[in-house]
C-alpha cells in the first residue's frame, strides 16, 4: 500500500519488467496532504530499531551506497547533496542516473534512497538510516529499455558500482525466480572480492512473489524480511526463503519522491535500503571489519524472532542498529551467507571434456622373447586359458558334467536292478 501524502509527481504502481519485478508493495490509494514535520514522525523504526541510539557512535560518514534502481531524483530536497555520482544503464535515462526512469514505478528509486541516506531537513522531511552517507544513483530499465537486457544492466551496474566507490549495494529488486543469469556469477563475486557489502529484497507476496527470488537467494547476500509494526512477518510486504538474512520493517513507510513530495508505502523494497543505511553504520563505526565481519556484527546482534537459528521468515531475527555499531562480537573467517565463489566452482562446473581416446602400445621388456605357441602380437594378446574363463565357463561346464555323470550313473544302477528284478521272477 503507498499513499501520497503531499504534492509532487504521482508514485505508481510497480508492475513486473522483461526479467525484474521492483520488489514493492504498492497500491496507490489516494492523496493528502501534509506537514514537512509529519514526514519525520512517521519514521517510527528509527527509535524502534535502535537506529537513533545508533548516530551517537556514527553516521555513516565516508560509506557509499549505491542505489540500484529506476534512478534517483538528486534534486529532492531531502536528498540534497546525498548523491556524489550516477549512471545509467537503462538508455533512456540521463548520463547521471538522476532522471527517474520507467514508465510503472519511475519514483521507486527516488524512494529507496531516502530510506538509505535521506538528509531530511533539521527536524523536518525524510532521513535515511544512515544520513551522513553518500549516494551513488544507478538507473535500470526494467520495461523501457532498448539496450541490453535487464539481467545484463544488473551485471553491469553492479561492477561499475564497484569500480566508483560503492561500499554497500542497494538491490530492491527480484528476479522473481530462484536462479540467476551466469553473468551475475562475475559481477557479484567481483563485488564480494573488492569486499562490498550487497543488500537484498526478500520480494514480497502481495505482488506475486511467495518464496525469496534472486539476487536473494545468492550465497554472500545480505538478504531482508519485513516485518510489520509489531514486529511480526508481514504477510503482504515480506516473502520467506531459507536465505534471509534479518528482518526490518516493510510496512507504514514514508519515502521520498520526484518533486519534492513524500509516499507511504509497504515493501521489503523499504526495508532494504533501511538495511544498507545500517550497514553502513556499522562500516563507518568499525572502518577495519571486511564485509564478511560487518554482517556477522548485524545477524549476530539481531534480536531474536521465531524459530532459533536462520529462520525462514524472520532469518536471524529483527535488526538492531544500536548493538550493531555497538556490541562486542567475535571475529568471523567466512562470510555466514555463503561462499558465491564456492557456489560457482560446484554449480556452474564446465561439463569435462572427453579427451579423445589414446591408442595405449605396450612397452615389452628389451629381453621378452615370445614364448613356445605364442602369437608374435605382442603383450596385448591373452593366451587362450585364463582364470575369468575358468570362472565363467570351466567351473559351470564342469559341474554340469559331473552333475549329468551322476545322473546317467544312477539311471544305469536304476536299470541294473530292474533287470536283475526280472531275472529272479
Amino acid at each position: 500500500m503507498r499513499v501520497r501524502l503531499t504534492t509532487g509527481r504521482s508514485p505508481r504502481r510497480a508492475t513486473p519488467a522483461v526479467a525484474l519485478l521492483l520488489a514493492a508493495a504498492s497500491v496507490l490509494i489516494g492523496a493528502a496532504p501534509a506537514h514537512a514535520d509529519s514526514i519525520r514522525d512517521r519514521e517510527y523504526w528509527l527509535d524502534d530499531y535502535g537506529i537513533r541510539e545508533a548516530w551517537n557512535v556514527s553516521r555513516g560518514a565516508g560509506q557509499t551506497i549505491a542505489i540500484i534502481d529506476t534512478g534517483v531524483d538528486g534534486t529532492h530536497q531531502d536528498l540534497a547533496g546525498a548523491v556524489v555520482g550516477g549512471v545509467d544503464f537503462s538508455t533512456v535515462g540521463s548520463a547521471n542516473g538522476q532522471t527517474p526512469v520507467g514508465s510503472d514505478d519511475s519514483s521507486h528509486g527516488t524512494m529507496v534512497a531516502s530510506l538509505a541516506a535521506g538528509r531530511g531537513r533539521g527536524t523536518s522531511g525524510v532521513i535515511g538510516a544512515a544520513p551522513g552517507a553518500s549516494l551513488l544513483a544507478i538507473s535500470i530499465g526494467f520495461s523501457e529499455s532498448n539496450g541490453p537486457s535487464s539481467d545484463d544492466q544488473i551485471a553491469d551496474a553492479v561492477r561499475w558500482a564497484v569500480d566508483n566507490g560503492a561500499t554497500v549495494i542497494n538491490m530492491s529488486l527480484t528476479r522473481n525466480t530462484l536462479e540467476w543469469p551466469t553473468s551475475w556469477d562475475d559481477a557479484f563475486k567481483y563485488a564480494m572480492d573488492k569486499d562490498v557489502v550487497i543488500v537484498a529484497a526478500a520480494g514480497n507476496r502481495g505482488s506475486g512473489t511467495s518464496q525469496v527470488g534472486a539476487p536473494a537467494t545468492m550465497p554472500g547476500v545480505l538478504t531482508v524480511g519485513g516485518v510489520d509494526r509489531n514486529r511480526e512477518a508481514s504477510w503482504d510486504a515480506s516473502s520467506q526463503g531459507i536465505s534471509i538474512a534479518v528482518s526490518a520493517p516493510s510496512e507504514q513507510l514514508v519515502g521520498a519522491v520526484p518533486g519534492d513530495g513524500y509516499v507511504l508505502w509497504d515493501g521489503t523494497s523499504g526495508a532494504t535500503p533501511i538495511m544498507a543505511g545500517i550497514v553502513a553504520l556499522v562500516r563507518a563505526a568499525h572502518p577495519g571489519l571486511d564485509a564478511a565481519n560487518v554482517i556477522q556484527r548485524i545477524i549476530a546482534t539481531a534480536t531474536p524472532a521465531g524459530v532459533e537459528g536462520a529462520d525462514p521468515i524472520y532469518g536471524y531475527g529483527l535488526v538492531d542498529a544500536a548493538a550493531a555499531v555497538s556490541a562486542t562480537v567475535p571475529a568471523v573467517t567466512a562470510n555466514p551467507m555463503g561462499d558465491l565463489g564456492e557456489w560457482i566452482r560446484i554449480n556452474r562446473r564446465a561439463q569435462a571434456v572427453t579427451p579423445e581416446a589414446e591408442t595405449l602400445a605396450p612397452t615389452p621388456s628389451a629381453s621378452a622373447t615370445p614364448g613356445p605357441g605364442a602369437s608374435g602380437g605382442g603383450s596385448n594378446d591373452e593366451p587362450f586359458f585364463t582364470l575369468g574363463l575358468w570362472r565363467d565357463v570351466g567351473i559351470p561346464v564342469l559341474l554340469f558334467a559331473v552333475f549329468g555323470a551322476s545322473f546317467v550313473l544312477l539311471v544305469l544302477a536304476g536299470v541294473r536292478q530292474f533287470r536283475a528284478a526280472r531275472r529272479r521272477e
